[in-house]
């Protein structure tokens, strides 16, 4: 799947691949609990959270991997040591299997994007 025509983060998880899902799931509980203030929505067929209608935070379940899109460049300098060792794209961390995702890494990263404002990519 790369883009869903979900209309809701719900019914997107209800689409994506069974052996994703748990992990997906995880990553939207670690989001709405760690972004306060911002507000869930899909944009670009993906579960996406926004801040004043800014897209600062998004996952998705591409066809290789798990995709986090962390739009702050501020947090990925600030990040930039601990992002070393993964396999990361301009905006986007990247995990081949749902059990390698580094949910404390992604934690940190949400609670550092929402405790700040700064400059989206």
């Amino acid at each position: 799947m790369v883009q869903s025509a979900a209309e809701d983060v719900d019914g997107y998880l209800a689409e994506v691949p069974v052996e994703r899902r748990e992990a997906l799931t995880r990553l939207r509980q670690l989001c709405r609990a760690e972004l306060q203030g911002f507000s869930e929505v899909m944009a670009y067929g993906m579960p996406t959270y926004q801040r004043e209608g800014a897209a600062e935070i998004a996952f998705a379940s591409q066809r290789q991997y798990i995709s986090f899109y962390l739009m702050r460049s501020d947090v990925r300098e600030a990040f930039q040591e601990r992002l070393a060792g993964h396999d990361m794209g301009k905006g986007c961390l990247r995990f081949r299997k749902p059990e390698k995702v580094d949910f404390d890494l992604v934690r940190d990263l949400l609670r550092a994007t929402s405790g700040d404002r700064g400059p989206i990519c």
